[in-house]
């Protein structure tokens, strides 16, 4: 007997904790993932007939991957076992696939092979999946908070389809906060709890998409919570602070707060103070600001106010926000932080900025301008016959790999967008542009 099929029988036993009891065991009960979920889409379609494919769940923990693994379950026809890769070794596998080729061969019924934590496999486990998966033993499903494309075989991955699984929205989490604070059946409506919107509001932000946070904070609130003078338990703003340890920051992610905040943030980059910059970093991890959002704002001024001063800003704020993506929070802070401060204490020039400002008003005051024919294109045929490329000169083959040329249209013949500052690195690109000119 594997997990799923005792929980089916226990009921959802009332001693397990709420985000375990709640969490559904029909298509109709699960909330978010409408990409991957609306009744049109190819996964609900696909549970629903019973008519599966091999595929990956991956997304980020409290999306539901896990949940969806129990709804097939408890929907098909096929046989369902399950594996923990943390745990689970080549014996392990070798039993499955056996009983899975049996079943196949005797009853002609399908086993549906799920596998939490794939990526924790190593190369040799998952090849050995490979040839069951390829002629129809099992059906895999695997689940992962890894990117696939990275931990997962290429093999399988051609043989699986991905489906992301996002982190839910505020108004998803509020949806569970409700069902797990007033249902009777699978939550805690027996209790005669209530709680506040902005309780329910506060946990759904802090939650950052993790259902499982919101539902261990509600359970840990209802059950240390005297009981109010109305015989009721009072889920506030307060208990619901006291229950994520987290204070509420004046920080409305969609109000004002939020906009001042971030332009504190950018302001203090530019202005090379990294303890500020930092700080508001600080404030804006603390109010559950979305880290592939800071990563953005740090790469676009790590471009627009560092630029050719530093071009290592650039490709350090970049490698920032792969690393995020990849490590997720709490660990994430820490290489914002370094990417903040090093974005902070690089020289600056916005010279690249006001070039394709300069160079986009230009193309809007002069639509008209003609490319010089010994720039134009003379690889397709019949070029040749009307000039193009006539009189160019590769610049690869004279000294110091520089030609004088005309480059520029000659409508704009003299025009200069481009100005290196005496910043950083952009000094030595200024004496070498000056250099190159004055050959």
């Amino acid at each position: 007997m594997d997990l799923f099929d005792y929980m089916r029988e226990q009921n959802m036993d009332k001693d397990s904790p709420l985000a375990s009891r709640l969490r559904p065991t029909s298509l109709d009960e699960i909330v978010g993932q409408k990409h991957i979920l609306g009744k049109d889409k190819l996964l609900y379609r696909s549970i629903k007939a019973d008519k599966l494919s091999s595929m990956i769940f991956y997304g980020p923990p409290g999306t539901g991957k896990t949940t969806l693994a129990r709804v097939i379950a408890n929907t098909t026809g096929a046989e369902f076992k399950q594996l923990n890769a943390t745990v689970a070794g080549k014996k392990d596998m070798e039993e499955v696939t056996a009983a899975a080729r049996d079943t196949l061969g005797m009853y002609n019924r399908k086993t549906i092979l799920f596998i939490d934590e794939i990526h924790r496999f190593n190369k040799g486990q998952q090849d050995y999946l490979l040839p069951f998966v390829e002629d129809g033993t099992v059906i895999l499903i695997g689940a992962t908070t890894e990117n696939p494309y990275f931990e997962v075989n290429g093999a399988l991955i051609s043989r699986s389809v991905i489906f992301e699984l996002k982190p839910l929205s505020e108004e998803d989490i509020k949806e569970l906060i409700h069902r797990a604070v007033y249902d009777e059946k699978k939550g805690m409506g027996a209790y005669n709890a209530v709680i506040d919107d902005d309780a329910a509001g506060f946990l759904a932000d802090m939650s950052d998409g993790d259902a499982r946070t919101a539902l261990n904070a509600i359970e840990l609130g209802i059950l240390t919570t005297d009981r109010g003078t109305d015989g009721k338990i009072h889920i506030t703003l307060d208990v619901a602070q006291e229950c994520v340890q987290k204070r509420v920051i004046k920080y409305d992610k969609s109000g004002d707060n939020h906009y001042d905040t971030i332009s504190a943030f950018i302001k203090s980059m530019r202005g090379s103070d990294p303890d500020a910059a930092i700080f508001y970093l600080a404030r804006m991890l603390t109010a559950g600001e979305s880290v592939t959002f800071i990563a953005r704002r740090m790469m676009i001024c790590a471009s627009e106010d560092v630029g050719n001063a530093d071009p290592n800003a650039l490709v350090v704020a970049t490698a920032a926000a792969q690393a995020v993506e990849r490590v997720g929070m709490p660990e994430a802070q820490i290489i914002l932080s370094q990417a903040v401060a090093y974005i902070a204490t690089a020289p600056k020039s916005n010279a690249s900025c006001v070039a394709i400002e300069q160079a986009m008003r230009a193309v809007q005051e002069t639509p008209q301008v003609t490319i010089p024919v010994h720039l134009q294109d003379a690889h397709y045929k019949g070029a040749a016959k009307l000039g193009h490329g006539k009189g160019y000169k590769y610049a690869h083959d004279y000294p110091g790999n520089y030609v004088q040329q005309q480059y520029m249209p000659y409508e704009l013949n003299g025009r200069e967008f481009y100005n290196p500052s005496g910043n950083g690195y952009e000094v030595k690109i200024k004496e070498h542009m000056k250099k190159l000119r004055s050959e």
